[in-house]
Parts: structure tokens; sequence; C-alpha cells
């Protein structure tokens, strides 16, 4: 399964870098020399994707994968150069595109109680008296803490706070998450 680690933006100055949004844990270790990303182009963006994708003169098709050169970190963001990118018009064409790795390269994590987002998505969800509310589409995350998107067995969705005191129990292997949830929380 493939992962989205960062997501490219805007070029960086004239000579190909630009600034990635990263969407990892570990961005330091995940962002180095000679890291290899594969590229999504996402489709509901204006993403240059083949050789219509001309600027200023200039054909560019997205790769499906990109090498990190060089990396620099930069107000919370990483200031890439990546392989065969050394122009800002072919850095411009990259805008958007998002970084994946493969989920089976990641190492699991070292605390029993840290879960990385592709474990947890499908999961079912049951109350602590074993009512099934649904299952987990995805993991936001939040300034204050990471939330439970959760797709309600009756239909919509609803937000849980991923806090001890709300998620007692997370069971991966057995495919569920067990929650402890204040009265009117999932009406929200």
């Amino acid at each position: 399964m493939l992962l989205v680690v960062g997501q490219i933006g805007k070029p960086h100055g004239i000579r190909g870098e630009v600034s990635v949004a990263v969407r990892t844990d570990e961005p330091e270790e995940r962002f180095t020399a000679g890291s290899v990303f594969t590229t999504e182009v996402p489709r509901d963006r204006r993403v240059s994707t083949g050789p219509a994708a001309a600027s200023a003169g200039v054909a560019y098709q997205v790769p499906p994968a990109l090498v990190i050169e060089s990396v620099r970190w930069h107000q919370g963001r990483g200031i890439v150069q990546f392989e065969g990118v050394h122009d800002r018009n072919v850095a411009e064409a990259l805008r958007g595109v998002f970084l994946q790795v493969d989920s089976d390269t990641l190492t699991p994590p070292a605390d029993p109680d840290e879960f990385h987002d592709h474990q947890l998505i499908g999961l079912r969800v049951v109350s602590l008296g074993g009512e099934e509310l649904g299952t987990v589409d995805r993991i936001d995350h939040a300034p204050s803490s990471d939330l439970i998107v959760l797709s309600r067995s009756g239909g919509g969705t609803a937000l849980i706070p991923f806090v001890s005191q709300m998620v007692p129990t997370v069971d991966v292997a057995g495919g569920r998450i067990v929650v402890d949830l204040p009265e009117g929380l999932l009406d929200l």
C-alpha cells in the first residue's frame, strides 16, 4: 500500500528547488539525500503531467519516481532538490504532486501505543458495551490531537479525538478499536 508522506508545493528560487509539505512523523528520517518517492498526480489539482505541460517552452512529464538530491529545512517545510530538476519551470510542473512510500518499507513504531495511519483505516469501531459504531475512514492530524474520522454504520461521519481517555483499546490484529465516548459526542 502506498502512503503519502509529502506534497510538493511551489518552487523555491530559480534552480529547481521546491517546498514540500511533510506528512510524516519522522521527516528528518524520511526526507534525506537518496530517498526515493513514488509520485502521484492528484486528479483535483492542476498539475503538469505530459508533453503538453510546457511552461515557457519546457516540456516535462512527471516521472513515476523522484529521488532527493538534497534537502534543507525552513519554517517546518522541506526545501528539496530532486535529481534531474534544475530549473524553476520544471519545478513548477511538479507543484501539487504527492510523494509516496510503500507501507511495507516502514518500520513498526517502537511504542506499542503508536500506530501508522494505514494500520487503522478500515478497523471496526465499537463501544465499551460492544455496539458497532462504524469503521475508521481516515485519521486527521489536528493541532490539539489526532482525530478518528468515523464512517458511521447508519450513514454519515463523526470525529472522535484519538486520546487514551476516549480510545482505551486499539486492537490492530483483531481489527477493532474500542471507544468510551461521552454522551452525545457522535451527534455533533
